[in-house]
C-alpha cells in the first residue's frame, strides 16, 4: 500500500524533538519549514548533525546528508510560515499555555485544510484543542526519542477530532516507516502513563536501596526485553521532563504517580540526565541545549 507523502510539512520549535521531527520528513522527501525563534543556527545544526548520523549509518539511502537539508528551511516567527503546508506539528516544551499560545497562532497562519497537531507526552489534547476555532483538525502525535531511530508514534484523538484528521495522520506517520497506535484522550495516554509509572518506581527502589541503577535496569532489560531500563531511559528523557510530566498526572489521576524525592532533588541540582551530564548516570557529552 502507497501512503502519501505530505509535500509541505512545518515544525514549531527546534529544539532535540522538533529537530528530530524536521528530519525524518525533510528524508522522506516533504519540504520542511522549522520555525525556531531562540536561535535559528541552533536548530539547523541539531538536524544537520541527525542526518550526517543517519547517513554514517546507512539510512539515507545515499543520499547526500545537505542534498535533504537543502529541504529544511528555519524561520522565526509562527505568523511567517507556509500557508500551503499540510501538516504542522507543534513541539514546544510541555507548558500548556505556551502551547496553547502557539496553536492559536498556528491557526491563524495557515489554510482551513491543514492537519495541525501537537508532539505533546501527557498535556490533554481536548483542553489544547479548545483553544482553536476548528478542534476537529486538532489531534497529538506523540513522536518518541531519538525521533529517526524510533519505531512509534502516538496518535491521540479528543472527542472533537475529526476521524478524516485521524485516517490522515496515520496515513502519515506509516509514510515516514513507523507504526501508529491510536489512542483516546486520557491523562498520560498510553506510553506515557505505563512508561512513568515504571520510571517513578525503578526511582523508589533506589531510594529505598534495593539495587543500584545499574542492576534495575539490567533487570528490566534482561528479563522483560526492555530495549533501555528505565532509569537510564529516565536520564534520556529529561529528569526535568519526567518530573513535569509525573506532577501533572499525579494531579489528574492521584497520589500513584506523586515523584519521589529523589527525582525531585535531582532536578533542583540541575542532574536532568544526558542533556547535562548527569542523572542516574554520568554521561560523557552534554547535549548543547543544557549549556
Amino acid at each position: 500500500m502507497t501512503h502519501r507523502t505530505p509535500e509541505r510539512v512545518t515544525i514549531i520549535g527546534g529544539g532535540r524533538m522538533g529537530a528530530g521531527i524536521a528530519q525524518v520528513f525533510a528524508t522522506l522527501g516533504s519540504a520542511v519549514t522549522v520555525v525556531e525563534a531562540a536561535d535559528r543556527e541552533a536548530a539547523t545544526a541539531r538536524i544537520a548533525k541527525g542526518l550526517h548520523t543517519a547517513a554514517a549509518k546507512g539510512k539515507l539511502g545515499g543520499t547526500a546528508p545537505e542534498r535533504v537539508l537543502s529541504r529544511v528551511h528555519v524561520i522565526a516567527e509562527v505568523a511567517d510560515l507556509p500557508v500551503d503546508s499540510a501538516l504542522v506539528v507543534e513541539a514546544v516544551p510541555e507548558n500548556a499555555a505556551l502551547k496553547a499560545e502557539v496553536l492559536g497562532a498556528v491557526e491563524k497562519a495557515v489554510g482551513a485544510d491543514a492537519v495541525i497537531a501537537t508532539n505533546t507526552s501527557s498535556l490533554a489534547i481536548g483542553e489544547l484543542g479548545a483553544v482553536l476555532a476548528d478542534p476537529a483538525r486538532f489531534i497529538g502525535m506523540h513522536f518518541f526519542n531519538p525521533v529517526p531511530a524510533s519505531s512509534l508514534v502516538e496518535i491521540v484523538r479528543s472527542e472533537a477530532t475529526a476521524d478524516a484528521t485521524v485516517a490522515a495522520v496515520v496515513d502519515v506517520v506509516a509514510a515516514l516507516g513507523k507504526e501508529g497506535i491510536v489512542v483516546n484522550d486520557h491523562p498520560g495516554f498510553a506510553t506515557s502513563r505505563l512508561g512513568v509509572s515504571l520510571g517513578l518506581e525503578a526511582i523508589r527502589m533506589l531510594e529505598d536501596g534495593v539495587a543500584e541503577a545499574g542492576a534495575i535496569d539490567r533487570a528490566m532489560e534482561l528479563g522483560y526485553r526492555h530495549a533501555t531500563g528505565p532509569l537510564r531511559s529516565t536520564d534520556l528523557v529529561g529528569l526535568d521532563v519526567r518530573l513535569a510530566i509525573a506532577e501533572h498526572l499525579a494531579t489528574e489521576l492521584g497520589p500513584r504517580f506523586e515523584p519521589p524525592q529523589l527525582l525531585r532533588e535531582k532536578v533542583s541540582r540541575g542532574e536532568l540526565g544526558r542533556k547535562t551530564g548527569r542523572g542516574f548516570y554520568t554521561w560523557d557529552t552534554v547535549t548543547k541545549e543544557a549549556r
